[in-house]
This record gives structure tokens, sequence and C-alpha cells, in this order.
């Protein structure tokens, strides 16, 4: 699994489509937790749908940088048959690279870019075509406006995408210090369309990747503190694959965690 895809041409086109690759198979995997055949069998589903080419090598790079972990091999005469589930840090990268907000983020640097280079265009092509200025201006004049406007549509996209990152009060910050990062990874969550909400354990771990020395009685209270405070929903779950993870709230055992809606 771990061989070079056959050289193509256009490395970037080669960059892009194992992307994809990587990106569909990821937010499948999140999509529904627990876990996935990792290619392909058949007319059995996988997250990936070759063993070779492009398709091997984007499956490759998620066991590597631990976006997705083996849970169990299956051995189908000569065939070795892998089960994969996602891990936290797939949330992450999924959030990162295909998020509404990245996404207006790389529209809004194009349009810049854009925009930055018609000046200069319109001093070439005027001493170029002096006998056409007056209709060029015109054009050229129009292009920066609309230009703007969809520049200034963008920004205010993202200052609305900007007022909605999680924010703690400065003494529940203090009390909590790993609150905010708990709130980001349940917004990146929902955004990267995993299922809500999220277990326990699984923002447990999550924390954990930032606050490693954070022990599992001090993770409770502080989950317990932002149910209080209304930034988090704590839930009930029928499924409690490890309840030494739960927490005892509203006189109710509660194995899961949400945003709170505003």
């Amino acid at each position: 699994m771990d061989a070079a895809p056959p050289p193509i041409s256009n490395p970037s086109v080669v960059d892009e489509r194992r992307r994809e690759l990587l990106l569909d198979g990821l937010k499948t995997a999140i999509a529904a937790p627990g876990e996935h055949r990792l290619f392909r069998f058949g007319r059995l589903t996988g997250l990936f749908p070759s063993r070779a080419g492009l398709s091997a090598a984007a499956a490759s790079e998620a066991l590597r940088h631990g976006l997705l972990e083996t849970t169990r091999t299956e051995t189908r005469g000569r065939l070795v048959v892998e089960w994969v589930q996602a891990t936290t840090r797939a949330v992450g990268y999924v959030h990162e690279h295909d998020s509404p907000k990245s996404v207006l983020r790389e529209l809004k640097d194009v349009l810049q870019a854009t925009r930055d280079g018609v000046p200069a265009w319109m001093k070439d092509a005027k001493a170029e075509l002096a006998d056409i200025s007056y209709r060029f201006d015109r054009r050229a004049s129009a292009i920066l406006k609309r230009l703007d406007e969809v520049a200034e549509r963008v920004e205010s996209v993202l200052r609305r995408a900007e007022a909605k990152a999680p924010s703690v009060a400065e003494p529940v910050g203090r009390v909590v210090p790993w609150a905010v990062d708990a709130l980001e990874y349940l917004d990146h969550r929902e955004e990267s369309g995993a299922a809500a909400p999220c277990p326990l354990p699984e923002l447990f771990h999550a924390v954990r990747l930032k606050f490693p020395e954070l022990p599992l009685p001090a993770f409770q209270d502080g989950v317990k503190r932002l149910h209080d405070l209304r930034a988090v929903r704590l839930a009930e779950s029928d499924m409690m694959g490890e309840p030494e993870h739960a927490v005892v709230a509203d006189g109710r055992l509660m194995y899961a965690a949400a945003r709170q809606a505003a």
C-alpha cells in the first residue's frame, strides 16, 4: 500500500486528485462512526475505491498521519482486508482542508491577487492600445468594481464565520483552561459532517492532544461546568463503550456532548 503511484505528467493534478480521494474517504468515516473497510472489496463498500494508484497513496497517507487507525484485519485466501476507523485528527484535517471558511479564504486570496494585477495590466494595455483607451477604461473600471463587491461579500461572510468562534468568560477560562479547545473541536466536528452529539471519550482524547497531562476526573468536572454555563449540552447515550468517561448531570448519566444552540 506504501508503493508510490505511477508518475503522471502534471504533479499538481496528481496532488489535487489524491487530496480529493483522501477527503472523500475521511468524510465517509466521520459521518458513519465505527469500522469501515479501508478498500472497496467487490460489491462491498470501502473508504477508498482501489488498492492501486492514487487511491492507495491516499489511504497510505491517512494511516501514516494518524487520520485513520487499523482496528482489525481479515484474511480471505491471499487477500488481507483491513478495517479502520477515523481518529480525532481526521475531524481537524477535514475542517482545515474542506470547511466553508477555508474555501472562502482561498477565494479571497485569489480575488485579491487578481485585483492587485489589474492596474499593471491596465498600464501596459493603454500603452499598446491608446486608440481604444476610453472603452478599455470603462471596462477595466467595471471589472475592478465587481471584484471589490465580491471581495466585500467574502469579507462579510468571513466576519460572520469568525463571530461564531467559541469564547468563554475569563473566570471560566481559568477554571477550565481547555474550554476553548473543546468548543472548537465540537464546532469543527459538526462542520465536518460528524454525527452529533460527540461521545465524551472522543472529546477527552481530542482535548488531550493539546493538554496531555489532563486527568479524566478534571475533564469530567470541566465538562459539567461548561454544561452548567450552557456552553455545551450533555446528552445520554444508549451505547457506552467506555462508561468510565460518563458524568452525572441533571440527575442523569451523560455520555455525549454537543455545542449549546444559541
